[in-house]
C-alpha cells in the first residue's frame, strides 16, 4: 500500500497517481481508498484540512498523488440578480454549511431546508452530479495577491 504522509506545494514534476475522492473523504485525516489504476493507498494527514480538487501529495516512496473530487449529489442554485445571490450566500452562510460559490451560483450538499431558502429568495434550483469544492475559508485560503 501506498502510504501519504505531506502536500507538497509547487510541484512541477510528473504526477504518478490519481485518487477521486467525495468531500466527506477529503474532509478526514486518515484515508483508505484506491488509485484510479487500483493500487491502494492509505492518507495519514494532518487533522483540519479538506484536501482540493487538483491538490497535490507525496508517498513515502517519492511518488506524486493527485487528488481529483468525484461527481456526487449536489444542489446548484442559480441567481441572475447580484444581490438576492449576495442574501442568498449571506444566510447559507451564516449557518456554517459549506459552499461552492461561483459566478451567479452557488452549490451545496443536498438538504431541503437549504433549498427551500434558496427557492424563497427567487433561485433556480437544480439537483445533479457534480464534483462538490466548497470554499475552505479565508484563513485557509489561498487568495490572490495574499501569503502564508
Amino acid at each position: 500500500m501506498l502510504k501519504v504522509y505531506q502536500t507538497l506545494h509547487h510541484y512541477h514534476g510528473p504526477i504518478h497517481h490519481q485518487v477521486v475522492l467525495s468531500y466527506e473523504l477529503r474532509k478526514k485525516a486518515r484515508i483508505k481508498a484506491q488509485t484510479e489504476a487500483q493500487q491502494d493507498i492509505g492518507f495519514f494527514l494532518e487533522r483540519g484540512q479538506v484536501l482540493q480538487n487538483g491538490q497535490l501529495l507525496e508517498a513515502e516512496n517519492g511518488e506524486v498523488v493527485e487528488i481529483k473530487s468525484a461527481d456526487e449529489q449536489v444542489t446548484t442554485a442559480y441567481s441572475d440578480d447580484p444581490l438576492m445571490f449576495a442574501k442568498v450566500c449571506y444566510h447559507l452562510g451564516n449557518r456554517h454549511t459549506p459552499l461552492q460559490i461561483g459566478e451567479g451560483w452557488v452549490r451545496f450538499q443536498p438538504d431541503h431546508v437549504l433549498q427551500d431558502l434558496v427557492e424563497l429568495y427567487g433561485l433556480r434550483v437544480e439537483q445533479h452530479q457534480a464534483p462538490f469544492d466548497p470554499e475552505t475559508g479565508a484563513y485557509h485560503s489561498h487568495l490572490p495577491g495574499h501569503s502564508h
